[in-house]
């Protein structure tokens, strides 16, 4: 990855921060994207020189072309976006949810996965290549107690990855989606405290570290992943672990 550039939103902690140690521990310049500005102030701290922090809510397109474009400036170019920012809330049944929080969840999950490649695919089709990996969900395949706003987000962020596979591969671009299994992250310590559905009566101990679904993310920056483009990547898979160098 030396010499290239990488964005990252939701990368305050969790998968966004393992990536970003990651893709910098490879020679990369790693962009910064979340809301939370001391995280990412601190981690971009941690790299150093090839590290910027950006202020951006995904949800706000503006600001997410604003941040493409502050990471290009600064950089020379960009090569690979991570769509990784995602919540999960509101946890709990449909017929009982917030509806507000419910669009809130669209509107980060689904949404700023949109404006993330909306804002990145002009230039990587002028520039003739690109990489954009959305961090996908078994919930987009299947529905899950509790979740109708992260499995319905996830379904549709799945859908965008086919779709910009479909539209941009002929053009250069690597669209695909990684779904990494049960990550111990925040986002596992809320699911365990609403105590709704299987998912969050699981021991702590079976949750993966956030670094392994870094790992699989470089990797799918290679021509290794290729035949993966337009899917999900699921790190479940014993194959795949296996590519990915985890096994």
């Amino acid at each position: 990855m030396v010499g290239k550039t990488v964005l990252i939103t939701g990368a305050s902690r969790g998968i966004g921060a393992a990536a970003a140690h990651a893709f910098a521990a490879s020679g990369a310049n790693v962009a910064l994207i979340a809301r939370s500005t001391g995280e990412i102030a601190q981690i971009a701290g941690d790299i150093g020189e090839k590290a910027l922090a950006i202020p951006c809510d995904v949800s706000s397109f503006a600001e997410m072309e604003a941040a493409v474009a502050a990471t290009a400036r600064t950089f020379g170019g960009l090569h690979v976006l991570i769509n990784n920012a995602g919540v999960v809330d509101p946890i709990g049944h449909l017929a009982e949810t917030d509806v507000d929080a419910w669009a809130r969840t669209i509107d980060i999950n689904l949404k700023g996965v949109m404006h993330g490649m909306r804002a990145v695919m002009p230039g990587m089709i002028a520039q003739g290549h690109g990489t954009i990996i959305n961090i996908s969900s078994g919930a987009a395949h299947g529905p899950v107690e509790g979740w109708s706003a992260y499995c319905s987000s996830k379904a549709g962020a799945y859908m965008l990855t086919r779709m910009g596979d479909k539209e941009a591969r002929d053009h250069g671009l690597r669209i695909m989606g990684l779904s990494p299994g049960t990550v111990a992250t925040d986002m596992q310590r809320e699911i365990k405290a609403s105590g709704i559905n299987p998912v969050s009566q699981l021991d702590w101990s079976v949750h993966i570290p956030p670094e392994w679904p870094a790992q699989a993310l470089l990797w799918m920056c290679t021509d290794e992943a290729d035949a993966y483009r337009g899917t999900d990547v699921s790190l479940r898979e014993d194959d795949i672990r296996q590519k990915v160098g985890l096994v």
